[in-house]
């Protein structure tokens, strides 16, 4: 071989090298950004497909679709109008349980309704939450599956109070409520509290 032959050939192997480290540079950096974005959500998805390139292009395909929805912030009367309703449902909690928790998903039905998700499939939901609200979607995914259980007959009181807590993080983030989202366990006894 000749001295040009030699020198294309040293030159395409480095253009060769520089492209798949950059690649692998791309890659690294758009997984971090997808671990930073969507925190839990993104290991969760991760183990459920078995793949990280194919986790990572579901997790790129939710927040593309999300981006095409008009997701809006509640106003101030709204936000009013569904603390309040939350406030009635976790009141009741004491004396009905069930009727509260049934009464909490319905709730979070209408606020994500109003904010601009899509709400008639629970996975898709679920999804779609996870884009914007990575680090509670989980607390939604435990309290729906309680509420399912307890469509069932099967969960008690305790797994009721727990799927209220997991649903008032998700309202509290959904309506922006930053007071509601510190509220403690305590919020939701299992028995009525008698004056002293």
């Amino acid at each position: 071989m000749n001295n040009p032959a030699l020198l294309t050939i040293g030159i395409l192997v480095v253009i060769a090298i520089v492209g798949v480290i950059g690649f692998m540079l791309y890659r690294k950096r758009r997984s971090e950004q997808l671990q930073n974005k969507f925190g839990p959500e993104y290991e969760r998805t991760v183990r459920e497909t078995g793949d990280r390139s194919r986790a990572e292009a579901e997790l790129e395909q939710r927040r593309r679709r999300v981006e095409r929805l008009t997701i809006r912030p509640l106003t101030r009367e709204d936000t009013a109008r569904y603390t309040e309703a939350w406030n009635g449902v976790q009141t009741r909690f004491v004396d009905d349980p069930k009727g509260a928790v049934t009464e909490a998903d319905q709730l979070l039905g209408d606020v994500m309704s109003k904010r601009g998700y899509p709400v008639s499939d629970f996975d898709q939901r679920t999804e779609d939450i996870s884009v914007n609200h990575p680090r509670v979607v989980e607390n939604y995914r435990t309290a729906h599956g309680i509420a399912l259980r307890h469509a069932k007959g099967e969960a008690s009181t305790e797994d009721l109070r727990q799927a209220m807590i997991h649903y008032r993080a998700l309202f509290a983030e959904l309506t922006g409520n930053r007071e509601m989202s510190t509220a403690k366990e305590r919020d939701f006894p299992t028995e009525k509290r008698h004056a002293a």
